[in-house]
């Protein structure tokens, strides 16, 4: 599988693991909601206080597993590569993109955007160097 094989097998798919490094080296993993946005890139929000952004920022090294509906049984995807975190107010827009995807329509967006700046929610942005598993046993 390639990485554009799999970006397109993740649209459509929110339920995942994301990977980052502490600072003693360990892994700190974390259930994430992550999307493709329609440029065709990987986004996951946070709010910028969570021990993922303060590692990520440190290493910006992650890795994600991307699964459907069901844990077992669905087809699953891990990608690695590195997470470039986007503060507010750059953020924004891709942050109600997320939410459109992952949530759906908002009841009122002014509020929601409020909410999301009050909460400081950022967006990490993952750019894929290495796709798996390429086998299946």
């Amino acid at each position: 599988m390639n990485i554009a094989e799999a970006k397109e097998m993740m649209k459509g798919k929110h339920q995942g693991v994301l990977v980052a490094r502490r600072k003693d080296g360990s892994l700190q993993m974390t259930l994430v909601s992550p999307a493709m946005t329609a440029s065709g890139d990987l986004i996951i929000t946070s709010r910028e206080t969570t021990y993922k952004v303060k590692n990520i920022k440190r290493n910006p090294q992650i890795s994600l597993v991307v699964y459907g509906e069901r844990f077992n049984g669905s087809q699953y995807i891990q990608v690695d590569g590195k997470a470039e975190i986007i503060p507010q107010p750059q953020a924004m827009d891709t942050v109600l993109e997320w939410h459109r995807q992952v949530r759906g329509e908002a009841d009122n967006w002014d509020d929601l955007r409020k909410k999301y700046l009050a909460e400081r929610r950022i967006v990490m942005r993952i750019q894929i160097d290495r796709v798996g598993p390429q086998n299946r046993g």
